[in-house]
């Protein structure tokens, strides 16, 4: 056999055996980004502390960063109560974008408030690109109630709910408490649009922000789950973006049904048209799931 023609055969069978006998490689899976509810934080051992233990026992090779904000778990529970929200996801946006294992982009899951939070951060900063976002429990359209209040008599809990509204909007409580930065009042829709510092805008709601229309459609999937039990959310279909119709607080409105949807001030119903967003509920109080539900149902699903 001359010199060219052994060159050709050893390069042929270097390419069959490259082809059929080298093992493959997988690429590395997409890194996930954890943000914590109210009076929870980062960290802990009984709370996402587990849940990265159980995406890093079931996604092998994946980085999870759980998001603190405050230089200790105790300032991150502190802040979930008290931190201008604006500024909590100016931090994060600034803390993803430099992180340099996030660059190729990543998934992000949010527990409650911190399911909203993460949105913002979805449509205010798209660099690195959030590619899932998934929302346990996350109070899309605000809260309308307090923990637990559905436990009360009814005109009890109207009561509260009024004292609560009457402060709400004031300056003060709006740059002071978190919770009074997604307190959506239906009885007092202009007062909402107009006083509230966090949720009427990141709705878009109030001016049209092209740039959180377009931030958003740019997910893969928008997971929606709610807790069918939920003791702690008023009221509860705010977890699939529903809330109470407009100038009352007794009949409910789906997503499909709002302004929100028929305007597609956020992009949901072209999302929803293409099928982008999953609805998932589970039989239980707020956040009370189990790790083979969370494995079944959002890490074999949208993660793994």
């Amino acid at each position: 056999m001359s010199s060219a023609k052994l060159v050709t055969f050893l390069s042929f069978l270097i390419t069959i055996r490259a082809e059929y006998f080298a093992p493959e490689v997988a690429g590395d899976p997409a890194p996930i980004v954890l943000w914590h509810g109210m009076g929870d934080s980062c960290c802990f051992s009984f709370s996402l502390g587990a849940v990265k233990i159980i995406l890093e026992q079931n996604i092998p090779g994946v980085y999870v960063t759980s998001i603190r904000i405050g230089n200790s778990e105790i300032e991150d529970v502190e802040n979930s109560y008290f931190r201008k929200v604006d500024d909590q996801v100016n931090q994060v946006c600034e803390q993803l974008a430099n992180d340099t294992r996030l660059q190729g982009g990543y998934n992000a899951i949010g527990f409650s408030q911190g399911a909203q939070f993460l949105r913002a951060v979805a449509q205010r900063c798209p660099n690195p690109q959030m590619k899932n976002l998934i929302s346990i429990g996350g109070q899309h359209q605000g809260v309308y109630g307090l923990p637990h209040c559905g436990s009360l008599e009814h005109r009890l809990c109207d009561y509260m709910r009024k004292m609560l509204n009457y402060a709400a909007y004031t300056k003060i409580v709006q740059r002071k408490l978190v919770q009074a930065q997604y307190w959506h009042d239906p009885l007092k829709e202009e007062d909402y649009k107009k006083y509230s510092m966090f949720l009427a805008d990141v709705n878009n709601e109030v001016t049209m922000n092209e740039d959180y229309k377009t931030n958003l459609q740019k997910l893969n999937k928008l997971v929606l789950i709610k807790f069918e039990n939920d003791t702690m959310v008023q009221p509860r279909e705010t977890e699939w973006f529903g809330f109470y119709k407009p100038g009352q607080s007794v009949e409910l409105q789906s997503l499909q049904e709002s302004t929100i949807y028929t305007e597609d001030r956020l992009g949901l119903r072209a999302m929803d048209e293409a099928g982008k967003i999953d609805f998932l509920s589970i039989q239980a109080d707020h956040l009370q799931f189990t790790d083979v539900w969370l494995i079944e149902n959002v890490i074999k699903k949208y993660l793994a």
